[in-house]
């Protein structure tokens, strides 16, 4: 049987990553203290690895493919195909940004203002391009965690990994340039690449992650109306395209079924009961695939 070896990230995307897999039909089962997962798919053999190191694994063999951060892919220059994105973090849908950070009353307040100073980050390789980039020369020391106390007493500046900016606030820094962008990212080795069957395989799970992040953020709405008051509901309604508008057994009345954001459902429930929409049901999505 063909099998593809898959890379899933273990720390802090971990737990978003098990969780996206389910949404996406794959349960993954992780026992104490095991790096070696089960999941419910005999063409698939998991192994859990650091994200940090997830690139180096696959770009050598010992994985057909995996998921880390491009950021990490760039880390360690590994050579890799980067089969897609899939824009999810630890603590919300969404990239994340490596920013340059200096104490709230530090005087750097550019990349210039690095000459000759101390910088404390994980991703080493990343922050010394961007000094070169900008003709900077300053002392770049790897930090292994815990990045943001180390400054002022260690370090000048630091280069740290940033969803919301909240953790570097609550430490009183202040963000002074963006460093790079990255986001999670799907990744095969180049051999497994060009396999028909493993690359076939890859892009079918791809297809299916990136449909539960898609109906992550969104909800399934189901209303009837009359259909002397349709325009007035369709005016108030978003849709993903076009609301599904379907006739029932009542010949005056039709049935309206749209996908909207959850986040403006408090918003457009009160607006279509107002335009005379009844039997208002919101649902759950598992999947969009576009």
């Amino acid at each position: 049987m063909s099998l593809l070896k898959l890379g899933i990230p273990k720390g802090s995307l971990q737990e978003a990553t098990l969780d996206l897999f389910a949404r996406a039909g794959w349960k993954i089962t992780l026992s104490a203290r095991s790096y070696v997962p089960t999941i419910d798919d005999p063409e698939i053999e998991c192994l859990m690895v650091r994200a940090q190191e997830m690139a180096r694994y696959v770009e050598t063999g010992t994985l057909d493919a995996g998921i880390t951060g491009h950021d990490w892919v760039v880390e360690t220059e590994a050579d890799v195909e980067e089969l897609s994105e899939l824009v999810y973090a630890k603590q919300r849908l969404a990239r994340v940004r490596w920013v340059l950070a200096a104490p709230e009353d530090s005087t750097i307040r550019g990349p210039r203002d690095l000459e000759g100073k101390v910088i404390a980050t994980e991703v080493v390789q990343i922050t010394q391009k961007y000094l070169a980039k900008h003709g900077v020369k300053a002392r770049v020391e790897f930090s292994w965690g815990a990045t943001e106390v180390k400054v002022p007493q260690l370090a000048d500046a630091i280069v740290e990994v940033t969803e919301t900016g909240s953790s570097l606030r609550a430490n009183r820094l202040r963000i002074v340039d963006t460093v790079l962008e990255s986001a999670t990212v799907f990744i095969m080795n180049q051999a497994a690449a060009g396999d028909c069957w493993k690359r076939q395989k890859a892009e079918n799970l791809i297809l299916m992650l990136q449909g539960a992040i898609a109906a992550a953020s969104k909800v399934g709405l189901l209303l009837n109306v009359h259909r002397n008051d349709l325009a007035g509901v369709l005016g108030v309604l978003p849709a993903l395209k076009k609301p599904t508008v379907s006739a029932l057994s009542d010949p005056e009345w039709v049935a309206v079924n749209t996908i909207i954001e959850e986040a403006v459902v408090r918003q457009i429930l009160p607006k279509l009961k107002a335009a005379k929409a009844e039997g208002i049901v919101e649902y759950p999505l598992n999947k969009i695939v576009l």
